[in-house]
């Protein structure tokens, strides 16, 4: 299995650029397809793609605030002490694993920003924990199990297409309505498919652990001897005489009355929508509330915040410069005529049965180009949207089945391994080649689940 693991890392190592290279070779692909299959010309082609720039700027800022507030929670001291908590849960190398992958999971589930930075995080204290108690735990295996959260990231409560489709005046609204999370995330196929992963995704990489002597562990990789640690995006509570010599301005942001303040306005909006709508309500602005609001709660300063969210966004820099590129191409294909012709392609090869599978399929394979989940969807989204209303079947499978695929091959995409990578001072060969063994059995259990069980 370890061996496995390390032919996959070494091809995707050798063979897959940077994701932004992706959106340029796709917007090159997209056009060629255009000027052969439609009737519009080179410089029309460049109006449709100018035209659709600009289209998703609502949506990307959504996006970049899902990962910032996810990322400023989990640094919070709060969530940091409950990281440490659970690393000191490991009690040998198998365990140490498990713990690792199974947390990362939940946390994805939960929010994808979160299980990213708090599985990365997480990733490091079991080893630090392990070395500091004399277990020798491999530390590259560790860290693939700190990004188990982002293969089950949009089966989960954060997933961008089913939130989406969820959020009114989404892209689609007047083709599909909205559909609520019962239609999607929710959905028997989808519960089973995260309970398999839960299960299954621990179990494959504690089979991978190599022996005692071979296993590199945490200060053999790379990284200071110190190792990477847990940032709370700040130096902390500055203390009485430090707030004393502060200027009235600036002790206004290290103020707890202010920042509760903000928590309790928050709160009389937030906690009624969630009483009233519940978790199957939720879009993605009231997700990005809700955790902007508990991060504040949790840092109880605006100083730590804004600390802890400027360290996140360092991170979204890919998504801004990079979705209006997505919006392009999704204006290309729609200006153009290109979206009827593709569309008609997927009902030629398929049957009501089989066109969830190959819906998925088709979107394992497009999230390699589009890294992105909800740049993914504004391309792919209007051409499954388009063949599922053509063959009579529920446009929240379609949905779930463009999510599925996408998350999956984030097992050998390194686009969403950078800030794990960044944490944990590895190379993107070390990690990937455990987790694509992951990936694989996870696209056998999504396969089976929307076949079957749709």
């Amino acid at each position: 299995m370890r061996r496995f693991g390390n032919a996959l890392a070494a091809f995707s190592t050798r063979w897959v650029p940077d994701a932004f290279v992706f959106a340029i070779v796709l917007t090159g692909l997209v056009v060629g397809m255009a000027l052969f299959l439609t009737d519009r010309t080179p410089v029309e082609l460049v109006g449709d793609w100018y035209g659709g720039f600009w289209g998703l700027l609502e949506f990307g800022m959504q996006m970049t605030l899902v990962l910032v507030t996810g990322y400023a929670l989990a640094s919070s001291p709060p969530a940091r002490r409950a990281i440490v908590a659970v690393a000191g849960l490991a009690r040998g190398p198998l365990s140490a694993v498990a713990v690792t992958a199974l947390g990362a999971a939940l946390l994805g589930i939960v929010h994808w920003g979160l299980g990213l930075i708090a599985g990365a995080l997480l990733a490091v204290e079991v080893a630090r924990s392990c070395r500091e108690r004399g277990i020798k735990v491999h530390f590259p295996l560790l860290a693939a199990g700190g990004y188990t959260g982002l293969m089950v990231w949009h089966s989960g409560l954060s997933g961008s297409a089913p939130l989406l489709v969820n959020t009114p005046g989404h892209f689609l609204e007047d083709e599909i309505g909205l559909i609520p999370l019962s239609e999607t995330v929710l959905q028997p196929f989808n519960l089973v498919f995260l309970v398999a992963m839960l299960i299954g995704a621990p179990l494959l990489l504690m089979s991978m652990h190599p022996k005692g002597e071979d296993s590199e562990e945490i200060g053999g990789t790379g990284e200071s001897e110190e190792g990477p640690g847990i940032s709370g995006g700040g130096s902390g509570r500055p203390t009485r005489t430090q707030l004393r010599a502060l200027s009235p301005a600036q002790r206004l942001m290290h103020s707890r009355v202010l920042v509760y303040a903000v928590v309790a306005l928050g709160l009389v909006h937030l906690v009624p929508a969630l009483i009233v709508d519940g978790i199957v309500g939720m879009d993605i602005n009231l997700l990005n509330f809700t955790f902007l609001i508990a991060g504040l709660a949790l840092h109880g300063s605006l100083a730590q915040y804004s600390a802890a969210a400027a360290e996140g966004a360092k991170n979204a820099s890919a998504v801004i410069v990079q979705f209006p590129f997505y919006a392009g191409i999704m204006g290309i294909m729609d200006s153009s005529g290109l979206l009827e012709v593709i569309t008609q392609w997927f009902i030629d090869v398929s049957s009501p049965a089989s066109y969830p599978f190959w819906a998925l399929i088709s979107a394992c394979l497009v999230n390699l180009a589009v890294p992105s989940g909800g740049g993914q969807w504004a391309v792919q989204g209007p051409v499954v949207i388009g063949a599922t209303e053509s063959l009579g079947i529920d446009p929240g499978v379609g949905v779930m089945a463009v999510g599925m695929g996408d998350q999956l091959t984030n097992g050998i995409q390194p686009f969403w391994a950078l800030p794990l990578l960044a944490l944990t001072k590895l190379r993107a060969g070390q990690v990937l080649g455990y987790s694509a063994v992951v990936m694989l059995f996870g696209i056998l259990v999504a396969s089976l689940s929307i076949t079957f069980l749709a």
